[in-house]
This record gives C-alpha cells, structure tokens and sequence, in this order.
C-alpha cells in the first residue's frame, strides 16, 4: 500500500507539471508564431530577443530552437553561397533548402522528445499499479490463510475476512491509480501530438519564407 501511495504521488506530480509545461508552451508557442510571422517580409533579420520567450532559460521553447535552428543553417547556406559565387547576391538552391529542412525537422524531433521527457512514468503507472494492487490481494490471503492454522474457529473466519477486506483495498488503490493515469497519458498524448503539428506547420511557413526571399531561380 505504501508503494501504491508513492506510485499515486509521482503520477499526480509527473501529469501536474506536464499540463502546467504544455500550457505554458501553447501559449508562447502562438505568442512566438504570431509576432514572429508578422514581419516575415524580413524573416532572417529578426533577433530572437525581440521576440517573446519564456524568463527562464531551462523552459522548452520549441518555436524559438525552430526559428533559430532555420536562421542559423540558412545565413551559413548563404554565406557559403556569396563566398563560391562570382555574384553579388547570396541565393539559396533546390539542394540547400533540401539540407535546411533535414536540419531543421532535426531540430523537431529534439524538441519533441524534451516535451516527452518522463512521460514514460504515466504509461508504467497504467501498468504497473493494476499489478501491484493485486500482489497486494494475493499477499493479503495468504497472510490471512496462514494464521488460521493457530486459531480457532471463530477467531479465524474474523481473520480471515478482516484480511481479505485489506487485501482487495490495494485492488482497488491500484484501480483508482491507474485509470486516471491512462486517461492523463492519452491526453497528454494527444496534446502533444498537436503541439508537434504546430511546430511542423510553423517550420513549413518560415521554410516556404525563406525559400520566396532567397531561392535562386534556375
């Protein structure tokens, strides 16, 4: 029963922090799209400290590593470009907007992974606690069962079912464990799901961007 109380406890911890830190990332996640598309005519020359980001470093922000994984491969595609060309511009080719979006769906594998940093504990409590609740049953019966051999009667049919009653107890703390747990880690699945579309969608749009202002035409 302790290990079941502790098993509820991470779980409840783990699913408060991730919908708090999801919540926290939709939103500067649309505050970052929206002001960072609205000068888009000048995609390459924004900062990203003009830019809304969270006050504290060790927050994911996954459109700012986006934006920044984009600008930071395409001004070094440029670069190489002006260096090798006799022309005075820097343009980007086929084969360089090929590599820049390798480079930058990268980037959003990374930070979807961060975003589902122990969420593993949700679906191994899903599992888990069902099964720790019936070792807890069975446990309980055999324990009953056995002080029956040095009592009589009476005094061990109350043993037995005061023991069988604390025993199906952990069935159902492992139950009421587990099932919030799967309904928690289906929606945090599924909001993450939508937040790595959002990322996908924004990339597409800064891709498409960069590849109006700076594609050479062949």
């Amino acid at each position: 029963m302790l290990a079941l109380v502790a098993l509820s406890a991470l779980s409840w911890c783990l699913l408060s922090y991730k919908v708090w830190m999801l919540r926290k990332v939709q939103r500067i996640t649309h505050a970052f799209t929206k002001a960072c598309l609205e000068n888009k005519d000048k995609l390459l020359q924004q900062e990203i400290h003009s830019l809304p980001t969270f006050s504290f470093a060790h927050f994911p922000n996954p459109c700012a590593e986006i934006f920044l994984a984009l600008k930071t491969k395409a001004m070094e595609l440029l670069n190489k470009n002006r260096y090798f060309s006799q022309e005075s511009g820097a343009f980007l080719h086929l084969s360089d907007l090929e590599i820049l979006e390798k480079h930058v769906l990268t980037t959003i594998s990374f930070q979807t992974k961060k975003l589902e940093k122990n969420l593993y504990l949700l679906s191994t409590t899903v599992t888990l606690a069902p099964f720790m609740g019936l070792l807890g049953t069975v446990w309980g019966i055999l324990i009953s069962f056995s002080h029956m051999k040095g009592g009589g009667v009476a005094h061990s049919n109350a043993m037995v079912l005061g023991g069988l009653s604390t025993a199906l107890v952990t069935t159902v703390m492992g139950l009421l464990i587990a099932i919030p747990a799967l309904i928690s880690h289906n929606y945090l699945r599924a909001h993450l799901k939508h937040l790595s579309s959002d990322m996908e969608d924004f990339f597409y749009v800064l891709l498409s961007e960069t590849e109006l202002q700076y594609r050479k035409v062949e």
